[in-house]
C-alpha cells in the first residue's frame, strides 16, 4: 500500500499536505510505468517556475523516459512556491524516492480540501495493486 499521510490523481500523482503549502510528486507506480525498473530510463522533467498559478487537473510538466512521455497534472489549484531543481538534473532520485526526496513542486493552495482525490486505498485499487 502506498503512504497514507497523502492523497492521489487516477493519473499516477500524489498530493501531501505541509504546514500551509502542498508538496506534488508522482507515485512509484508511474515511476515503474515510465522506467521498467531502469532509473537511467529516465531522461527529462519540465517543471514550472515559481510564481505560476495552476488549476485543479491542469498539466504543469512532463516528464520523459526513452519510451514514453507523461504530463505532470495539478491535484489542486494554487500557485507554485518551490520546484525541486534537484529532479530536473537528477532523476535518479525521483526514480530511487519517489515519496519524499523526489517530490517535485511545493504550491500554496487556493483550498485545501482534496476531497475529490484518492486515497491511498482508492488508489491501490484504482491501479489494481489492493490488498487482499
Amino acid at each position: 500500500m502506498r503512504p497514507d499521510d497523502r492523497h492521489y490523481l487516477p493519473s499516477h500523482e500524489w498530493v501531501k499536505t505541509d504546514g500551509e503549502t502542498v508538496v506534488f510528486g508522482i507515485t512509484d507506480f508511474a515511476v515503474e510505468e515510465l522506467s521498467h525498473g531502469n532509473e537511467d530510463d529516465l531522461v527529462y522533467c519540465d517543471l514550472p517556475e515559481p510564481g505560476r498559478k495552476l488549476t485543479q487537473g491542469e498539466t504543469f510538466g512532463e516528464i520523459e523516459s526513452v519510451k514514453a512521455v507523461a504530463d505532470l497534472n495539478s491535484p489542486v489549484a494554487g500557485e507554485v512556491v518551490e520546484v525541486n531543481k534537484v529532479i530536473e538534473d537528477h532523476l535518479q532520485v525521483l526514480a530511487k524516492d519517489p515519496w519524499d526526496k523526489g517530490w517535485l513542486i511545493r504550491v500554496k493552495p487556493d483550498d485545501t480540501s482534496m476531497s475529490h482525490l484518492l486515497n491511498a486505498e482508492g488508489y491501490d485499487a484504482s491501479v489494481g495493486e489492493a490488498d487482499e
